[in-house]
C-alpha cells in the first residue's frame, strides 16, 4: 500500500483523535489562546491530488470581506485571539513577542572615550549628527523614522556575521546571534510604529534608500575589520538616538508638538494601557534605546578586554 493510501485511510482517526484528546485548543501564551491545526498531516501528499482536489479547509481564515486566506499546502494559518477573545490583527509579530519595557533604565549614561578606538567611534558619530540636525531640525517625527531606519542595520549585521562564523567554526554563538537579531526586529518594530503616526514623503523615502545603503555598507566592512569598533560605533549612536527621544519628549511636554492618542500597533507591542498617548510610546522607545545603547557598549567592552562574544552571557530579551 502506497504512504497516500495509508495517509486518506487514517486521516480520519487522527483527526478525531486530536479534537478528543483536547489538542485542536490551547491556551497559548501569556493567556493567549492559540488554536492549532485541526488535523495532523504526515507522510506525502498533495494538495491537488484527487483525494483533496481544490477543498477548501475545515473552518477556512478569512479577510474581512469575505475571501479565504491562502494557506500553506493545505494547512490553515494558526489563528491566535487576545485574552478578551478578540482577534490578534497583527502578523509583524506575535503576543508573545510584546513585552513590559524597563524605563527604570538611566538614560544619562554616557560612555567616556578612553582610548583611539572609542574616540574615533564618538566623533565619527558627531560627524553624522551635524547634517542630520541641520536637515530636520524639530521635525522629530521625520527624525524619528530616519533614525529608526539606520538603527535597525547594526543589529541585523552583528547577528548575520556572528550566524556565519558560528557556521564555519562549528560552535555556539553563546547567544549573541539572538540578542543581535532582537535589536534588529525591536529597531523595526520602533518604525512601524512611526508609520502608524506619519505616512512619509517621497523625498524622505528617496533619503532613506540612499542612507540605509551607503550606511549598512560602511557597517558591514566595519564590522569585518574590527567587531569591537563596530559595536562602539553603535554605542554612541543609541546614546544619540536616547537625546533625540529626550527632545521629542520635551517638546510633547511644552506643547509644541501634538501628544496624539498611541497607535493600536504600539499598545499591544508594548502592552500600553488602551488611552496611552504619543508620549507614552516615545517614552518606551527611548528605553528601548538606553538598552541598546548598553548591549553595543557591553559587547565592545567583552573585545576590548581580549575576548569574544560567545565568552560572556548574551543579553538575550534586553530591550
Amino acid at each position: 500500500m502506497s504512504s497516500r493510501s495509508i495517509y486518506r485511510t487514517l486521516r480520519p482517526v487522527l483527526s478525531s483523535s486530536v479534537v478528543s484528546s483536547g489538542l485542536g485548543t490551547g491556551h497559548g501564551i501569556n493567556g493567549h489562546v492559540i488554536s492549532h491545526l485541526p488535523t495532523i498531516r504526515f507522510l506525502s501528499s498533495d494538495t491537488s491530488s484527487s483525494a483533496t482536489g481544490n477543498r477548501l479547509p475545515e473552518n477556512p481564515v478569512r479577510t474581512a470581506d469575505g475571501k479565504v486566506i491562502s494557506t500553506y499546502w493545505g494547512i490553515p494559518p494558526t489563528k491566535i485571539t487576545k485574552p478578551d477573545g478578540s482577534a490578534w490583527k497583527w502578523n509583524c509579530f506575535q503576543p508573545w513577542d510584546s513585552y513590559k519595557p524597563d524605563v527604570s533604565i538611566d538614560v544619562t549614561k554616557h560612555h567616556k572615550p578612553a582610548n583611539f578606538t572609542d574616540k574615533f567611534a564618538y566623533w565619527t558619530v558627531q560627524s553624522l549628527k551635524i547634517p542630520v540636525q541641520l536637515f530636520f531640525q524639530r521635525k522629530h517625527m521625520c527624525h524619528a523614522m530616519l533614525l529608526e531606519t539606520v538603527a535597525a542595520v547594526p543589529g541585523m549585521v552583528g547577528g548575520m556575521l556572528l550566524h556565519l562564523k558560528s557556521l564555519r567554526r562549528f560552535e555556539h554563538s553563546g547567544g549573541w546571534i539572538k540578542a543581535l537579531l532582537e535589536e534588529a526586529e525591536n529597531e523595526r518594530m520602533h518604525l512601524m510604529t512611526f508609520i502608524e503616526l506619519s505616512q512619509p514623503k517621497w523625498y524622505e523615502r528617496a533619503i532613506v534608500f540612499a542612507v540605509q545603503g551607503v550606511f549598512f555598507n560602511a557597517y558591514f566592512l566595519s564590522y569585518v575589520v574590527s567587531p569591537k569598533l563596530a559595536h562602539r560605533i553603535t554605542g554612541y549612536l543609541e546614546e544619540e538616538a536616547v537625546n533625540s527621544y529626550t527632545e521629542f519628549l520635551n517638546d510633547i511636554d511644552a506643547g509644541k508638538f501634538k501628544n496624539s492618542p498611541a497607535p493600536a500597533i504600539a499598545i499591544d507591542y508594548w502592552r500600553l494601557p488602551k488611552d496611552a498617548t504619543l508620549r507614552d510610546v516615545v517614552f518606551v522607545i527611548r528605553a528601548d534605546e538606553a538598552h541598546h545603547r548598553d548591549i553595543n557598549h557591553y559587547a565592545s567592552d567583552i573585545q576590548f578586554q581580549g575576548r569574544e562574544l560567545k565568552e560572556a552571557p548574551a543579553p538575550i530579551g534586553y530591550h
